[in-house]
């Protein structure tokens, strides 16, 4: 076995990357109290694809591996044991093994073992009798060929073929350890994990309660008694409340760049950042259904935004444009410029791009005397309704009409997935900047999460080829042949990239807001107040 370095979690004290402060200096106790943006359609991080379920419920669990919380960038070089000891590659790069923390328990007492990861991911790659109701995430798994178990504190996976970025999938917030002992719908409503915080209550449109593990195999961590959630589906509402003190933090990364200014000015003490989130904003349509199967109106879409204006009006020029890999500086497997512009629609001439849209809409047979009506689905929140508005309004100039129709978080995703809709303003958060989760989660054919029903077995041959390749360079220039052809094909056309702000009180120490994955910072187990 090639053994790779991995320093044993428990030795290590995750220091904020904002707010570095020492061991000795951490104050224990106090509830930490934070607005939540909407009510998750459930507790089940496996289940879900929303960054509405990490948030309160990634404290609950634990991975086998994560991201080291305190190198804001994500890469494989930042990876740390969780619930491993360590782990090794084969040398034919096929197998992964991981040794286990002896001694870690379940929240209701019972131990972990290596059957519980068996049992989590054999589930996720839908082998066990016990299924998820959702599994948005299957795709990652396709090379696993098994999960096997040595003892109770061993566990190996055996790949197909060669994937070195099944390490950093695997260190993804989107991926906790289950217990096999709890069933998939209790963990909907009660999970339970092996965290910092333990599950209280969730009352939907209300709250959700986390409470402190006393038995947390990290020692000395939680600092924080517990956690509460206050659901405030209103931006400016729950704004007030955190600046009049109500709350001790904002929710991560949801904090608009114009209401940064109301909060600067009337809480000037907050701490804020505004950082890359590796969220798109994006245009989903239903290609295998009239009358978005028409190639030329799908290419007209792409070609009628005006990207800039999105920017400025909905960021004030704090957002990025590029394809569907994060741009960079904050993103690692970005297009340069020039590529990216030499692609229909991202030139910066916005006119011509739009007579080409409305030649191509008269090729479809629409026109000023014979407009194309459609329903805009989109997930009723700001970040998303706010840009269907502004599309909206944009795609009036190539004779289509569209009409919002706004959707609950609860059946948002199940209505995408099931391809209940003609056309919709989706955001696509992904959970690691590495072109494996991008590219086999959104785009391979039958994917849960490819809301659009593209399919090109020519490029998924590019995926694999991709995803198998050691030399770092030429694998980058492998994934910007790739994205340029899915922005070519018009898979999922992408508006921008968001930057967002996440804000918090000067008492509370230990934050860390990852720049370009949102989705792996907040287990909140370093995190303490200042009172």
């Amino acid at each position: 076995m090639r053994s790779v370095h991995a320093l044993a979690a428990a030795a290590l004290l995750l220091l904020p990357a904002y707010d570095v402060a020492s061991a000795g200096e951490s104050k224990q106790g106090g509830i930490l109290r934070v607005y939540h943006r909407d009510s998750p359609g459930s507790a089940s991080i496996h289940e879900g694809a929303t960054f509405s379920i990490n948030v309160p419920f990634m404290p609950v669990f634990n991975n086998l591996v994560m991201f080291k919380q305190d190198v804001a960038q994500n890469s494989v070089d930042s990876i740390v044991p969780d619930l491993a000891e360590n782990w090794a590659w084969s040398d034919d790069g096929k197998k992964l093994t991981f040794k286990l923390k002896q001694g870690v328990k379940w929240h209701d007492g019972k131990p972990f073992t290596s059957a519980d990861v068996k049992c989590t991911f054999d589930m996720l790659m839908g082998k066990s009798q016990q299924k998820f109701r959702q599994n948005p995430r299957k795709s990652w798994y396709n090379q696993v060929e098994d999960v096997t178990t040595n003892g109770d504190f061993e566990a190996s996976f055996s790949l197909k073929r060669p994937q070195p970025a099944l390490l950093s999938l695997l260190a993804s917030g989107y991926t906790p350890v289950y217990p096999c002992h709890v069933s998939p719908a209790d963990m909907r409503t009660k999970p339970v994990g092996t965290g910092p915080f333990k599950f209280v209550e969730f009352k939907a449109n209300e709250s959700i309660k986390l409470t402190k593990n006393p038995d947390y195999f990290k020692k000395g961590l939680p600092h924080l008694d517990g956690i509460e959630f206050t659901i405030i589906t209103n931006r400016s509402t729950a704004i007030l409340g955190f600046v009049s003190g109500k709350f001790d933090m904002t929710f991560p990364t949801e904090v608009s760049i114009p209401l940064l200014k109301e909060v600067k000015s009337q809480a000037p003490n907050a701490v804020c950042v505004v950082e890359p989130v590796n969220v798109s904003t994006n245009i989903i349509v239903n290609s295998s259904a009239p009358p978005f199967d028409n190639i030329d109106i799908r290419r007209a879409l792409a070609l009628v935004l005006d990207r800039k204006a999105f920017v400025s009006i909905l960021y004030e020029g704090q957002a990025d444009i590029g394809g569907t890999m994060l741009p960079a500086p904050g993103g690692l497997w970005a297009m340069p410029k020039e590529m990216l512009e030499s692609i229909p629609g991202y030139g910066p001439d916005v006119n011509a791009n739009r007579e080409e849209a409305r030649k191509l809409m008269q090729k479809a047979g629409y026109g000023p005397d014979k407009r194309l009506a459609v329903k805009v689905a989109t997930r009723n929140i700001p970040i998303y309704r706010d840009p269907a508005v502004i599309l909206i309004d944009q795609m009036k100039s190539i004779y289509i009409d569209g009409d919002l129709d706004v959707v609950d978080t609860a059946q948002w995703f199940p209505k995408v997935a099931r391809k209940d809709y003609s056309l919709g303003l989706n955001l696509t958060g992904n959970a690691v900047d590495d072109p494996d989760q991008s590219f086999y989660e959104n785009y391979s054919c039958g994917s849960e999460r490819n809301y659009t029903n593209y399919c090109n077995k020519e490029i998924e041959k590019l995926f694999d080829e991709q995803s198998m390749e050691k030399d770092a360079a030429k694998r980058k220039k492998l994934v910007w042949e790739i994205d340029k052809k899915l922005q070519e094909d018009v898979a999922r056309p992408i508006i921008l990239h968001a930057r967002q702000g996440s804000c918090w009180q000067p008492y509370v120490k230990g934050i860390t807001i990852m720049v370009n994955s949102s989705y792996n910072g907040y287990r909140y187990e370093d995190v303490w107040m200042d009172k």
